[in-house]
């Protein structure tokens, strides 16, 4: 099969030949029919400092975590629950499925698990992947392959805010206009905050924040962002989501954050940083580390598609064929009016 194949940091991706996946017992393989550019593949594709802790991303592997297709190969102990030609979404990982993690939905707590971009795991730049069937959900009818797509970046958003501990008529500043903090933007809407101000240093992004939730929209590149917050909502924030994810963005947070206030990092932040903690303590800030989500927020995310709950189809701003792909990766890498691009390999 054709796969988006990553060579070595700093380089563009190359489309080329790969060996097709095979399933286990408790796998399905899927014809990916959508998947989305993620600025967490951006940033790794550049090369991270490993000491921090995160994976190098090794020659010849291929990204692509925010995926749906259609299945096409079902393991042997797979065919009671799934069949050919079904239109599903999975999680971007694969666990051992009899774990507490995995029995909980976290299977990417599972000691054994695989993740995508590895040597066990190809991803989902590429005509074909494999997903366990755990982690694996239908699609309504009502969900096509582009919102399919768009559920584990939604999911994400959810899982930040429940862990936010948002409660109804708060007002929250969301740094980064970004799918994840669109995401994160729709979500507070969802759940009843009154004042939901989105601000990023692209206005073009920021300006659209309205579009999923946000009641208001801050250009960073050029307005005090606490004092415009005031004068949008009428007071402090009481939670702050920093869905941006690069060196900088957490010291940012915590200047920005009024006296007691829950700062939630969401943002994927891939490289060593630093913040001055006395100024995170005179304030008595709360801080919230948010990482991915459980199968249930993925479930709630596929129910909130097929019943139109949430205005998240306005996240796709263009897609790409696999040929292409490379050079919309490449642009990518510079922050642009472009939210959420889906690679769909079908595309000619």
């Amino acid at each position: 099969m054709k796969a988006a194949v990553f060579k070595q940091a700093g380089v563009p991706l190359v489309i080329e030949e790969v060996v097709d996946p095979e399933p286990g017992p408790d796998d399905l393989i899927l014809k990916v029919k959508a998947c989305g550019i993620c600025g967490t593949d951006l940033h790794w594709s550049q090369g991270i400092d490993s000491t921090a802790g995160w994976r190098d991303l090794v020659a010849n592997s291929v990204m692509g975590h925010e995926f749906s297709g259609e299945v096409v190969e079902v393991g042997k102990n797979a065919r009671a629950r799934f069949q050919t030609g079904e239109r599903v979404v999975a999680q971007p990982f694969i666990g051992c499925g009899s774990c507490a993690a995995c029995r909980a939905g976290r299977s990417y707590r599972c000691s054994t698990v695989i993740t995508r971009a590895s040597a066990n795991l190809t991803g989902a730049y590429a005509e074909y992947t494999r997903v366990g069937v755990a982690e694996t959900l239908r699609l309504p009818e009502a969900v096509n392959f582009h919102a399919g797509a768009l559920v584990e970046p939604l999911a994400v958003g959810l899982n930040a805010v429940k862990r936010a501990g948002l409660q109804a008529g708060d007002a929250v500043l969301i740094i980064g206009a970004g799918p994840v903090g669109l995401s994160v933007a729709l979500w507070c809407r969802f759940f009843g905050a009154r004042d939901v101000i989105v601000s990023d240093r692209v206005p073009e992004r920021s300006q659209r924040a309205a579009e999923f939730g946000a009641t208001g929209a801050i250009d960073a590149s050029t307005e005090d962002v606490s004092e415009r917050v005031r004068q949008l909502a009428g007071r402090a924030p009481a939670i702050i989501f920093d869905c941006v994810g690069i060196p900088g963005t957490l010291q940012l947070s915590v200047d920005q954050a009024p006296v007691d206030a829950h700062l939630v990092i969401v943002g994927l932040c891939m490289a060593a940083d630093t913040f001055f903690p006395a100024k995170a303590i005179i304030k008595e800030l709360h801080m919230t580390f948010a990482f991915v989500y459980s199968k249930e927020d993925f479930q709630f995310v596929v129910d909130m598609l097929a019943s139109e709950r949430i205005p998240a189809m306005a996240l796709v701003t263009s897609t790409v064929s696999l040929e292409n792909f490379p050079t919309k990766f490449e642009a990518m890498k510079n922050a642009g009016s472009d939210l959420k691009v889906m690679l769909e390999p079908e595309l000619l």
